[in-house]
C-alpha cells in the first residue's frame, strides 16, 4: 500500500491510536490502530515504510500530545501559531523514533509475512527509545492503553514495555488473520491473551493506612502570583485543618516558593501534630538551585525530584531563549537526591512528583524488599498547566500501570485533578472531579513483596527488553533469506 491511500490510513490509524487511551478505555483500538500501521508498512519499500511510521507517530503523538499547548500559549504566553508550531515540532521529532524503526524494517526484511513479524521487535525498540534517550519522554507509550483488558495480566510479569510487544505481536495477528494466514495468526494471538491465565498475586498487605488527599483547585495563573500567596495558603491551612486522615498528602508545589521564605505563623498552621502532613514545596537556593520537593513537616524528611521535565524543570542547551520566553516560575531547577520512602502511620510512603511515575525503571528499587521498599506509591501533581481535558486522566493511566506493575497502591494528590486512589490492582477506587475543591479521605492498603517485573528490572534495569528485541529482529531476518 502506497500513495494518497497508504497516508490516509497512516494518519487515520495514528489518530485512532490516541482514542485507546484514557478517558475511553478502549485498549482494543490500539491493536486495530497498529494492525493498519503493519498492513500499510508490510509491502511498503524503506521509503513508505518510514513515511508511514513518521506520519503515524505525528497524527497519534500530535493529537494524544495536543494540551501542551495549553501551558505554552495560556500560561506562558506564547502566540497562539508558535505554541502549535512548537506542539507539532515535538510530535515530528518523537515519531522520528518509529520512522526509523519501520524503515529499517523495510529495508532488511522484504514484504510478506516476516516483515510483519519483524515489525513486532521493530517497534519495541522504537519504544525503548523515546522511552530512554535524551532523558526519555514515554507520554502515552502504547502498553499503556492496556492498563486494563486482557494485556494487562502480563503487567506483574514484564511491565509497559513488555506489554508493547505483546500489543504489536497481537496487532501482527490480526494483519495475519486477515490475510488468512490462520497458523501465523493464532500464536500471534493467543500469547498476548495468556495473560489471563498468569499468576498474579505476589504481594501481601501491611495493614490501612487513612489518608487525607487535598486538592486545592488553584487556577494556575493565580498560582504563582505573589498578590494570591496569603489567600493560596489560607486556603490550603483550612484544608489541612478539615482533613480527618492519619496524613494529609498535599500536591505538588502547592507552596509555590522555598520553604525557608514562609513565615513561622503559616508554617505552624500547615503543621499538624496529630496528623502529618507531606507538604508540596521547594527546597534549596539560588546558588546551588531550587529542588522540586515534598516536605514531612514536624520531621526531617523530605523528597526531592530527580527526573525532571525538558523545557519546565531545566533548561536543555539552546533553548533557554524558548523557556525563558514562557516566564516559567523555577525553570532551572536542581535534581533531589535520596528513594527513601517516609515511614509514618505504620506505612513506607514513597513519594513521585508529577510525571516521575513514567519512570518505573527509576523508582523499582523502593518496590523490591529491604529498608527502603515502599507500601504505598504517593504521586503528587500540578497539572493546571494543561487543563483538564485527556492530561489528567492519561496520568491517572500511567498510575494504573505502576500499580500492576508493582502491586502497590497508588495515592494521588494533585492541584486540579486527577486526586485519585488506585489500587494494587490498578483500579481507581476513589477519584475527585477535576477541578473540585476538597479533600479525598481514602483508606489505602500498603503492600510489601515483589513482582517477577519488579525483581527482574532492579537486578539488570530495561537491558533484557533491549537485547531480546535486537535478537529477535536478527532471527527473524535470517529465517526471511
Amino acid at each position: 500500500m502506497k500513495g494518497a491511500r497508504a497516508v490516509a490510513v497512516a494518519l487515520g490509524a495514528g489518530l485512532l491510536h490516541t482514542c485507546a487511551f484514557a478517558p475511553t478505555g478502549a485498549w482494543y483500538l490500539q491493536l486495530v490502530a497498529l494492525a493498519l500501521l503493519f498492513a500499510v508498512v508490510e509491502q511498503a519499500t524503506p521509503r513508505w515504510a518510514a513515511l508511514a511510521g513518521a506520519l503515524f507517530g505525528f497524527s497519534w503523538l500530535a493529537s494524544g500530545l495536543w494540551w501542551l499547548h495549553i501551558s505554552m500559549h495560556q500560561f506562558g504566553g506564547i502566540p497562539w501559531l508558535l505554541a502549535a508550531l512548537a506542539v507539532a515540532l515535538l510530535a515530528a521529532f518523537l515519531s522520528g523514533y518509529y520512522a526509523l524503526a519501520l524503515g529499517l524494517t523495510a529495508r532488511w526484511i522484504a514484504p510478506g509475512r516476516w516483515r510483519v513479524l519483524a515489525l513486532v521487535p521493530a517497534w519495541l525498540l522504537a519504544e525503548l527509545a523515546r522511552a530512554t534517550w535524551l532523558t526519555g519522554f514515554p507520554w502515552i507509550a502504547s502498553g499503556y492503553a492496556h492498563s486494563v483488558g486482557p494485556l494487562a495480566g502480563w503487567a506483574v510479569w514484564v511491565g509497559v514495555y513488555g506489554i508493547c510487544a505483546l500489543a504489536a505481536l497481537a496487532a501482527a495477528g490480526l494483519v495475519w488473520l486477515k490475510r488468512g494466514a490462520i497458523r501465523w495468526a493464532a500464536p500471534a494471538l493467543a500469547i498476548p491473551l495468556a495473560g489471563l491465565l498468569l499468576p498474579q498475586d505476589f504481594t501481601t498487605s501491611t495493614g490501612r493506612v487513612a489518608l487525607s488527599l487535598v486538592q486545592p483547585s488553584i487556577p494556575q495563573d493565580q498560582k504563582f502570583d505573589p498578590a494570591r500567596f496569603a489567600a493560596n495558603l489560607e486556603l490550603l491551612a483550612t484544608q489541612i485543618e478539615s482533613a480527618r486522615g492519619q496524613v494529609v498528602i498535599t500536591p505538588e508545589s502547592v507552596v509555590p516558593l522555598p520553604l525557608a521564605e514562609l513565615d513561622r505563623a503559616t508554617l505552624a498552621r500547615l503543621s499538624r501534630p496529630d496528623h502529618p502532613a507531606l507538604l508540596g514545596t521547594f527546597l534549596g537556593n539560588a546558588d546551588e538551585g531550587f529542588v522540586n520537593s515534598v516536605v514531612a513537616l514536624g520531621s526531617d524528611y523530605h523528597y526531592g525530584k530527580r527526573h525532571l521535565l525538558p523545557f519546565g524543570e531545566f533548561i536543555p542547551p539552546g533553548f533557554a531563549w524558548f523557556v525563558h520566553a514562557m516566564n516559567i516560575p523555577l525553570d532551572d531547577q536542581a535534581r533531589g537526591g535520596h528513594q527513601r520512602p517516609w515511614a509514618v502511620a505504620g506505612q513506607k510512603l514513597r513519594p513521585l512528583i508529577c510525571y516521575e511515575d513514567l519512570f518505573g525503571e527509576d523508582l523499582v528499587q523502593s518496590a523490591v524488599a529491604g529498608p527502603d521498599a515502599a507500601t504505598v506509591f504517593v504521586n503528587v501533581s500540578n497539572l493546571a498547566w494543561f487543563g483538564t481535558l485527556m492530561i489528567q486522566d492519561q496520568h491517572l493511566q500511567f498510575s494504573q500501570m505502576r500499580a500492576l506493575e508493582f502491586q502497590r497502591p497508588v495515592a494521588r494528590s494533585t492541584n486540579t485533578g486527577a486526586t485519585a486512589v488506585v489500587d494494587h490492582h490498578g483500579l481507581v477506587t476513589m477519584r475527585l472531579p477535576p477541578l473540585a475543591r476538597g479533600v479525598l479521605e481514602a483508606e489505602v492498603e500498603g503492600r510489601t513483596g515483589a513482582t517477577p517485573y519488579a525483581r527482574w528490572l532492579a537486578a539488570v534495569g530495561l537491558w533484557p527488553l533491549w537485547i531480546l528485541s535486537l535478537l529477535a529482529l536478527t532471527a527473524v531476518r535470517r529465517a526471511a533469506q
